[in-house]
């Protein structure tokens, strides 16, 4: 399969499976998984062909882990705008997480702290690359870093993805650290 049509699908899965499954007539259940030949007949059916390996080297290739499938269910590891329960276990962070964004976008964040927008919980990650490449998907990436522990420490919950992305309900601006502040 090649570069192209892999992404293709990638696309496709993310946004079925993550924000808009009614679209092709999917519902998900409550916890994001639908059967395999569901998907891919809700697809065919929606004009957009796929076949069951195509699906698994996607699923396979996919070196951010976006998707889980278990027997003969799918769904996205995380970032859904639906409503869904991942039934992920309460985890500890370690002391400090990362965040990627934009300079766009440091103003309110720095008066609103970050909020999960259009998904149900701040994404953050384990380390800085992989938050400047978070970041760069908008433009020059900004790293932020997250307080965890304090924030942690003060109630905070945070649950983490089978593909090590890092989950909260919001993290309030006095948690965070701005290039070039103490």
């Amino acid at each position: 399969m090649d570069e192209r049509r892999t992404v293709k699908v990638s696309k496709y899965l993310s946004k079925h499976l993550r924000h808009q499954p009614a679209r092709i007539g999917l519902t998900l259940d409550e916890g994001g998984w639908v059967e395999i030949e569901t998907l891919i007949a809700a697809a065919t059916a929606h004009g957009f062909r796929f076949t069951r390996e195509e699906l698994d080297h996607v699923v396979a290739a996919n070196d951010k882990r976006r998707f889980a499938v278990e027997g003969t269910r799918i769904r996205a590891s995380q970032g859904h705008s639906v409503e869904v329960d991942l039934g992920l276990p309460v985890a500890t962070p370690p002391p400090y997480l990362y965040h990627g964004t934009v300079a766009g976008n440091l103003e309110s964040i720095r008066a609103e702290g970050l909020r999960p927008m259009n998904r149900h919980d701040v994404h953050l990650s384990a380390d800085r690359e992989t938050a400047t490449r978070v970041g760069a998907r908008r433009g020059r990436p900004v790293v932020l870093s997250v307080d965890t522990g304090a924030m942690h420490r003060d109630g905070h919950v945070f649950h983490v993805s089978a593909n090590g992305v890092w989950l909260t309900r919001a993290v309030p601006s006095r948690y965070l650290r701005f290039p070039g502040s103490r």
